[in-house]
């Protein structure tokens, strides 16, 4: 479902609660408050650093956005960092 921006910042966004490098899932907490599990398999994790596919660079707290289908990641973009995120001026 296509959204418009407020909507899509409030619904497309999710806080990274765990990351299973080993098992190759996260688990992930949407709008809603509730956890839904994440396989990433073969996900392109995109940071500043650059992209690549190692779930070694997401870290519990990091605000991400998702393409996915049917629970399997696609593409996993980090839109915060956990430590920046205290920083916010917003909080």
């Amino acid at each position: 479902m296509a959204y418009g921006l407020t909507d899509s910042l409030k619904y497309d966004r999710f806080h990274v609660v765990s990351v299973d490098k080993a098992a190759g899932t996260m688990r992930v907490r949407g709008e809603a408050e509730a956890c839904t599990d994440i396989s990433c398999g073969e996900a392109l994790v995109v940071t500043d650093e650059g992209t690549s596919h190692d779930l070694e660079r997401l870290n519990p707290g990091d605000i991400v956005t998702l393409e996915h289908h049917e629970g399997r990641a696609r593409q996993i973009r980090v839109v915060r960092r956990a430590w920046e995120e205290y920083s916010s001026p917003e909080w």
